[in-house]
């Protein structure tokens, strides 16, 4: 069974922090091939709470993904995983509705590390995500709301922030494993 993880990560949160790096290596472990979308964004990064430079800074990153991901043959693969943290959320969610408004019949599931409302409009599906309750960069309520509507599971930590951090540096510890853990059991489901 041939399977592909495609990594897409925040602006400042790259694959090489814990979320994503512990999670490429679960699906690695998993026999999934993966890919890390290398994206950068040069431009104003202060777009927290401003929705015009939100979607400036989206348009730039979906742009270089798509350019990235355009030679993949998806009909080679049984299954594909997204997994992706903050704004990368949006644009995997977006190339994926993308890809099946093309006619594309793969199977798309999304791992997603601190969604953005942003990231529900485009509807991701066989989805799960996880989320702190004090993440200043969406309205965690708002969130919930929409993974709610759209039946996508969300694992909620309190007092975590975008990062899924506290300020108890062993709490934390404890955090990344329960994500670890709750992102093991739906790769292997």
């Amino acid at each position: 069974m041939a399977k592909l993880a495609i990594l897409f990560p925040g602006i400042g949160y790259t694959c090489d922090k814990p979320i994503l790096y512990y999670g490429r290596d679960l699906a690695e472990q998993a026999d999934y091939e993966c890919k890390l979308v290398p994206y950068v964004y040069d431009g104003d990064k202060k777009i927290r709470g401003n929705r015009e430079k939100m979607q400036v800074a989206f348009q730039a990153l979906y742009v270089q993904a798509e350019e990235y991901l355009a030679s993949i043959d998806y009909g080679q693969y049984d299954e594909v995983l997204f997994m992706s943290k903050s704004v990368g959320t949006v644009i995997a969610a977006a190339y994926a509705k993308e890809l099946m408004k093309q006619g594309n019949n793969v199977k798309i599931r999304h791992v997603l590390y601190t969604p953005l409302e942003y990231t529900f409009a485009y509807q991701p599906q066989n989805a799960i995500g996880f989320l702190g309750t004090a993440d200043p960069w969406c309205v965690p309520s708002e969130v919930l709301r929409l993974a709610e509507e759209q039946h996508v599971p969300m694992f909620v930590y309190e007092r975590a922030n975008h990062s899924l951090e506290t300020e108890d540096i062993l709490s934390n510890l404890d955090v990344l494993r329960d994500v670890m853990k709750k992102t093991k059991d739906f790769l292997d489901e």
